[in-house]
């Protein structure tokens, strides 16, 4: 590190000015070998935060953390695809997105995370599943997806480490809201996963950390254009976080929503965005030439079984109990019950689903910090919409948990997240654009 002093780069990018290729790779390097200390790496990333990041930064940056661990090669035949979303409340996608592209020839490497605060995490409804397993070294994690078509795993020891050692930092420092830092975390991990077709599912609204479609679109840019200089064809889906994705949230009520799509039961938001990004991945791969076509080959492979054959296959696989699929009790009950209920007649204006995932954490549907332990039994079912007209009275839903002390509590703070107004309100479109 002797030709880049952390201390100089950090005053120059305070002052806004662009760090070199050289500099970014040698900070990096020097963290992870304990030359540069957590101190002064946040002191870049707040740095970061407030100046920015231009391209050759976020690709420099994007380079530094694939290149600080191992990266996973597929023979070249391998169709191989995948998905990311910015997170939500009630997003369980990847649960029906993966088993069917696999299902239709996709090769889907699949890296998830856990849920943090008001988003849920893949790994916690996979791991209501009684034995599933989500920690694998990285030829395991290669071994599943060529056998099977795809895996459903956590992010590795060996795959991108500086990621993970400087996302915790950014966690802790209020500086994990930049279109930069967060291009080089999302796609360094894609790239270094060995996926050459990729969606992203940019969420925006009350329940996504992107507030409006005009941030959503820069970060969008940022994420694509960085994929495509490693490569990889990137396509983006900006979907509405404004209201719960279908009915349930919560980790084994999603993972039983996830099984009844893949049984032929899906709910109609679920039905549209799950048919989107995985007709993107088809378009991208070369799979199906129109929306059409990839739409047809995805109601085909779900109506004839083989979706759920896949997912049933790969919880095996993964030490799963696959009797889950027919007794869904094992992924965890819930001994009270409470009704969730309109208070005024009127149709919905606002959910701030944001407030409904804190709510729920109080009942152990989620965490705030990644030693708490989850209730896999506990969450709620949500059913209106904005849009949608309700009577005082009326159910807004239902809360499962083992808590019955918190329960009164919890229905309270969802039932203020529903704004009720007397004059009709707009039905809001899930999918708001595609680039």
């Amino acid at each position: 590190m002797s030709n880049y002093n952390p201390v100089e780069l950090i005053l120059a990018k305070r002052r806004g000015q662009t760090l070199s290729p050289g500099e970014i790779t040698q900070f990096i390097r020097g963290f992870m070998a304990g030359r540069i200390p957590d101190y002064q790496m946040s002191a870049l990333l707040m740095a970061i935060y407030f100046q920015g990041l231009e391209a050759s930064e976020i690709a420099a940056l994007t380079k530094s953390y694939i290149d600080s661990g191992s990266s996973l090669t597929f023979p070249g035949d391998l169709l191989v695809a995948d998905k990311h979303s910015t997170g939500g409340v009630g997003d369980k996608i990847s649960l029906m997105l993966a088993p069917i592209a696999a299902a239709l020839g996709l090769s889907v490497p699949m890296i998830s995370g856990r849920g943090l605060g008001h988003t849920g995490g893949t790994l916690d409804k996979l791991e209501s599943i009684p034995g599933f397993r989500v920690q694998y070294g990285i030829d395991e994690f290669k071994s599943l997806v060529e056998k099977h078509g795809f895996a459903l795993v956590g992010q590795s020891d060996e795959l991108v480490p500086a990621d993970r050692r400087i996302y915790a930092l950014r966690d802790v420092t209020a500086t994990v809201e930049s279109p930069g830092l967060i291009t080089a975390s999302i796609m360094s991990k894609k790239i270094a996963e060995g996926s050459r077709h990729l969606v992203i599912d940019l969420k925006v609204g009350s329940g996504a950390f992107m507030p409006d479609l005009e941030h959503a679109r820069e970060l969008a840019a940022l994420l694509v254009s960085t994929g495509e200089s490693f490569g990889q064809k990137v396509r983006v889906v900006f979907s509405s976080m404004n209201s719960p994705l279908g009915l349930a949230v919560g980790n084994g009520l999603e993972m039983i929503e996830a099984i009844e799509y893949l049984k032929g039961n899906p709910l109609p938001d679920t039905k549209l965005l799950t048919t989107e990004l995985v007709s993107q991945l088809l378009l991208s791969s070369g799979v199906a030439s129109d929306s059409g076509e990839a739409a047809k080959l995805i109601d085909g492979a779900v109506a004839s079984g083989k979706a759920l054959q896949k997912l049933e296959e790969i919880i095996i696989a993964q030490g799963g109990n696959p009797r889950v699929l027919q007794d869904y009790s094992l992924m965890g009950t819930a001994g009270c019950k409470l009704p969730i209920v309109a208070k005024d007649s009127g149709y919905i204006q606002h959910i701030d689903c944001r407030a409904i995932g804190y709510a729920l954490v109080r009942v152990k549907a989620g965490r705030m910090k990644v030693s708490d332990q989850i209730d896999y039994g506990a969450g709620a079912l949500l059913i209106p919409k904005i849009g949608d007209y309700v009577r005082a009275g009326d159910p807004l839903g239902e809360l499962l948990c083992n808590d019955s002390a918190q329960a009164p509590s919890v229905v309270e703070l969802i039932r203020a997240a529903y704004r009720i107004a007397p004059e009709p309100q707009p039905r809001e479109e899930l999918i708001l654009d595609i680039l």
